[in-house]
């Protein structure tokens, strides 16, 4: 039995977060995102068995990263220029997934992102785990890209050392 290609599945656990086209930082979770769009019922005379609507605005839902704590200030440096109301600091952010072999599969990129909040998790004495940062992003607009198709995603589709994917030893 074949499997159809229409159907490749890949495991959600093999992304990279690209801001402005440059591989940013590895993330341990990526959350939220989604978009809806509102709909607004229209009475229409003399149609009694159906309803019909017009669509609204979308709605964008907030993306969530999280990583471990490291010694950038990137994400923290973001967020204070929007606090010091310096408003020009929207910039596309990308999420690409990546199959077992190392190949893009889907880019998500958030048009127009802004820093709207950042956390830092709790810290206690006798713990053993990772320190980990939240950064939630808002945005302006959302393109899905299949597999070879956009600025930094079709680099890190052919690899950014002239390899194929961009996991190095991935065949």
């Amino acid at each position: 039995m074949t499997q159809d290609p229409h159907f490749n599945y890949v495991t959600a656990n093999r992304f990279y977060v690209e801001i402005d086209s440059e591989i940013a930082a590895s993330f341990s979770e990526c959350a939220g995102l989604g978009i809806n769009l509102q709909v607004q019922p229209v009475i229409e005379g003399g149609v009694n068995d159906q309803q019909r609507f017009l669509l609204d605005t979308p709605s964008f839902s907030k993306v969530t990263l999280k990583r471990g704590v490291t010694d950038s200030l990137d994400f923290w440096d973001w967020l204070q220029k929007i606090l010091d109301n310096n408003t020009h600091q929207r910039r596309n952010v990308s999420i690409l997934l990546f199959n077992q072999a190392g190949e893009t599969m889907q880019c998500w990129t958030l048009i127009g992102a802004v820093p709207i909040g950042w956390r830092a998790d709790s810290l206690q004495a006798r713990s053993e785990t990772v320190a980990l940062e939240e950064l939630t992003l808002a945005y302006e607009g959302l393109k899905i890209e299949g597999k070879s198709t956009g600025s930094g995603f079709a680099q890190l589709s052919q690899g950014r050392d002239g390899s194929t994917g961009y996991f190095p030893g991935a065949s």
